[in-house]
């Protein structure tokens, strides 16, 4: 199960409010290889959910994640923090066994990924 806090669901359903087509649309979490540790996350929106793709509802924000990526992101809880510099999600991950110095990329202990610059 990814977990999608309060703070970051009202963050999404704002920046959906941006978009052409705010109702049609998934918040769509994925991994890709890449980054110095091995594994990086990728979010975005997407408009269409596949028969391989495992959804998941929070305070009104749909969630998807393809069933190949979701033994690696299964746990995660993304939040959104503001700050006086800013805001940004943040991600936590309990199945991460390293993730690198700048915080960028990770790898758990069944997928190492495939290490590169990050």
């Amino acid at each position: 199960m990814i977990h999608l806090t309060e703070s970051a669901a009202l963050q999404v359903l704002e920046m959906m409010k941006q978009t052409e087509r705010p109702d049609a649309q998934y918040l769509r979490v994925k991994v890709q290889g890449g980054g110095c540790t091995g594994l990086s996350y990728g979010m975005g929106f997407d408009e269409d959910k596949t028969d391989k793709d495992i959804q998941f509802d929070h305070h009104g924000v749909r969630v998807i994640v393809a069933e190949v990526d979701h033994g690696v992101v299964d746990g995660l809880e993304i939040d959104y923090k503001q700050s006086m510099l800013g805001g940004g999600f943040t991600i936590k991950n309990p199945n991460a066994i390293a993730t690198c110095g700048c915080g960028s990329s990770f790898r758990t202990a069944t997928n190492a990924g495939t290490p590169g610059e990050c």
